[in-house]
């Protein structure tokens, strides 16, 4: 099975240098304007604009970040201020340890985690062997089932709450609640009809003769999955897995609805208690704790760019 691994992976390295040299070689060909449009007054005009446009599209986005990372060097007094200060005029890097101090972040920081890990593990279980079961196994219906998931994508998530948390406070059968629990928060993040297809697109770019290779060699269904799809999709698997993170680290209505215990609470739940009404909490520090909060999704995003850009073209640009 190890040898048809490496065979596998052989395989697909030598059908992707082809494509490989291809995309070298149009990258070098395409650009916002053609090289005959830049030869011309006109075509230089229109790549400057084009270029200035995405430049402050792209500062517009960077903008807020910028003012997280740096009101939280401010006092409340200077974030209020009008004009606003570009730049603090004497920068308070306390702030930053005061915060994580003062509001507690360590408590908040683990349950986020523990939330978003165990969604990520979910997820890819739960995702990952549904994709595969529409792409490589022969299930009865699967074009009906394929086309009930494309059309919970087109079903706004918030009308399905009330039903969802009446499923969570009494499970169907065993009757047992999972509010006020991480289970209740898991449950509902187990699967995503987005991430299945998402897999089912890169699993059927597979080639089924590898599968059949191992049935031949007497691998059953799951070693098919754990040694042959799973290895070669490991960019796909990146894609899903910094989209569940974010999902997971940004989500606040459900959790505030599931998890009434302090303890259990994510960072977005705690921050919004932290600055409520009667808070007396210095707006710097709230401001600080977002830009903490920020962090982390950043990071997980910066050490799986490489897998989660070429995931979304090996997913997206097919044929």
């Amino acid at each position: 099975m190890a040898l048809l691994l490496k065979d596998a992976q052989d395989l697909t390295l030598k059908s992707d240098r082809p494509k490989r040299r291809k995309a070298v070689v149009d990258s070098t060909e395409r650009s916002l304007v053609s090289p005959l449009a830049l030869k011309r007054p006109g075509g230089r005009v229109l790549y400057w604009l084009v270029f200035v446009l995405l430049l402050i599209s792209t500062l517009s986005t960077l903008g807020p970040m910028y003012w997280v990372f740096t009101g939280a060097l401010k006092t409340s007094r200077e974030l209020f201020a009008t004009p606003p200060a570009f730049w603090p005029a004497h920068p308070i890097w306390s702030n930053y340890t005061q915060t994580w101090q003062v509001l507690q972040l360590s408590m908040y920081f683990d349950s986020t985690l523990l939330l978003a890990g165990g969604a990520v593990v979910l997820q890819l279980l739960v995702s990952a062997t549904a994709a595969y079961a529409l792409s490589k196994l022969r299930v009865t219906g699967k074009g009906v089932i394929q086309f009930a998931f494309f059309f919970t994508l087109m079903v706004p998530p918030i009308v399905y709450l009330i039903p969802q948390f009446v499923n969570i406070s009494d499970l169907p059968f065993i009757h047992v609640s999972l509010v006020n629990s991480w289970a209740g928060v898991w449950l509902p993040e187990a699967a995503s009809a987005f991430n299945i297809l998402l897999l089912k697109s890169f699993f059927d770019g597979i080639p089924a003769e590898l599968t059949d290779a191992a049935r031949l060699d007497g691998a059953n269904t799951w070693q098919m999955f754990i040694r042959i799809i799973l290895p070669l999709s490991r960019p796909v698997l990146a894609v899903v897995t910094i989209f569940t993170v974010v999902a997971s680290w940004k989500d606040f209505l459900w959790p505030l609805l599931v998890l009434a215990d302090s303890n259990l609470q994510p960072l977005t739940v705690g921050l919004y208690h932290l600055s409520g009404l009667n808070s007396n909490l210095p707006f710097n520090y709230l401001v600080a704790a977002l830009a903490l909060a920020s962090i982390p999704p950043i990071v997980v995003f910066l050490i799986l760019q490489r897998q989660i850009i070429r995931g979304i073209n090996l997913t997206g640009l097919k044929g």
